[in-house]
């Protein structure tokens, strides 16, 4: 709210809705690039251990740990940034980085080359989730930020699906391990030729961030622009710890099993059935391209109708019913004794995965005042990231390499990973639902404590 405007007690209208939708869009298609960069790397395990002479153990390190430390490290300051800056100039630099970084990927002639490109990935995605975040918040009326949110979402599983269809045209047309000598670049095997190829398009999207305005910050709680001190910030997350830490929890438990599962599953069908790459991800790719989707969209709606019926506590909700699904879709799939009926669990797998995560995104912003909401969108990301994305993709690796000892033994990883990760998401999630329900109604009081002082 701008300052004069909060003298007279005029709340700012806002934008337009047409124009709010294409802001979500951009922010969707930058969402997209950046889990298409992300997860092209669960398709290249194969070709990738092949050539640089690497474990299951390093490439979950690769996958994940790597990524996750440098994005939870630049996340937070990231986010405080966005409290007080330009949102859209943070994000258009962080698309920028991340395009250039993956394109370095597959300059790599060794380990330690892609682990540093991975780092440089990992810092410019950082820059998008917090901020754009915040921004659609600030698009939308709060009854309608869980579908804008969700939109914003289906970004990852568009992603993770375009992921493992472009990967998996291009490995089929490329082949399995010919050199192309490309100019300024050398000679390239084909899953390095991959890694540019998906990396270039992010600059264009980085273009299109120039077309977004940066808007009115709503429901601040404050007299002027300046973000909330980092005291503050804490003083209010303490007094709703409860909330935050089963909201962040679960949906990080939940993330680690999904972080997991986008690593691993196209290494599980290439050796439990006998797939190739390319057919494992041409056939990834058309599922969580398509169910996925519907499954973020449908949980986003889902929470919104839920809200309008009278449960404050409906972002949660969703995300017990996701996980519950994906508990006994998940063993189906895992302990398919053919590749068919593996494939029919993840349709339904598929949708429960994506259903809850727009709803997620949106819980933060339903509990914290404006200006504190890219630094604890980031503070909450920094926490799913960092145990799902961090943990998932490493334990599974870990425990076939140095538990279980054969590459065959990705099938048992797997379903221990999913069982206990889900069943402590529902744990956890269930956990907070009165605690959310009291900081909905926190929120609101102490936003009009702050304005009237």
């Amino acid at each position: 709210m701008a300052p004069d405007d909060a003298r007279r007690g005029v709340t700012p209208a806002y934008p337009p809705p047409r124009y709010a939708w294409y802001v979500v869009a951009v922010l969707t298609l930058a969402n997209t690039s950046a889990f298409v960069d992300r997860q092209i790397l669960g398709l290249l395990v194969g070709p990738i251990r092949r050539d640089l002479g690497i474990s299951d153990a390093q490439m979950g390190i690769l996958y994940g740990l790597a990524f996750a430390l440098f994005y939870t490290l630049l996340g937070i300051p990231l986010g405080r940034a966005a409290d007080r800056a330009s949102r859209r100039a943070i994000i258009g630099a962080g698309i920028a980085a991340w395009s250039v970084m993956t394109v370095l990927c597959g300059v790599a002639r060794s380990y330690d080359q892609l682990l540093l490109a991975r780092f440089g990935v990992a810092i410019g995605e950082a820059a998008l989730a917090a901020p754009a975040l915040s921004l659609i918040a600030d698009y939308f009326v709060p009854e309608r930020r869980a579908s804008a949110l969700s939109v914003y979402a289906l970004g990852v599983y568009l992603g993770a699906g375009l992921a493992n269809l472009i990967g998996g045209a291009l490995l089929s047309r490329l082949g399995g391990s010919a050199t192309v000598v490309w100019p300024l670049l050398g000679e390239m095997r084909p899953w390095q030729q991959v890694f540019v190829v998906v990396g270039v398009p992010g600059i264009l999207v980085a273009l299109l961030m120039a077309t977004v305005r940066e808007p009115i910050r709503h429901e601040t709680g404050q007299r002027d622009s300046r973000p909330f001190a980092v005291a503050e910030v804490v003083a209010y997350v303490r007094a709703n710890a409860r909330a935050f830490s089963c909201h962040s929890g679960g949906y990080a438990l939940f993330a680690r099993v999904n972080s997991a599962t986008a690593a691993w599953l196209p290494t599980f069908l290439i050796r439990t059935y006998g797939w190739t790459a390319a057919r494992a991800g041409i056939t990834l790719g058309a599922i969580t391209s398509t169910i996925g989707v519907l499954g973020v969209v449908a949980g986003g709606r889902v929470a919104d109708a839920m809200l309008a019926r009278g449960y404050t506590d409906a972002k949660l909700r969703v995300g017990i019913i996701a996980a519950l699904g994906n508990i006994v879709c998940g063993a189906v799939y895992i302990l398919s004794p053919n590749a068919a009926l593996a494939v029919a669990a993840l349709v339904p797998y598929n949708f429960f995965a994506s259903f809850a995560f727009g709803a997620a995104v949106a819980a933060v912003q339903e509990i914290t005042p404006n200006r504190m909401r890219a630094q604890v969108g980031a503070l909450s990301m920094s926490v799913i990231t960092l145990v799902g994305l961090g943990l998932g993709p490493s334990l599974v690796g870990v425990l076939t390499s140095a538990v279980y000892g054969r590459d065959a033994a990705v099938r048992d990883s797997l379903l221990w990973v999913t069982l206990i990760g889900l069943a402590g998401a529902v744990a956890l999630l269930a956990a907070g639902l009165a605690a959310y329900r009291r900081s909905v109604v926190y929120r609101a009081a102490w936003t009009d404590r702050v304005s009237a002082s």
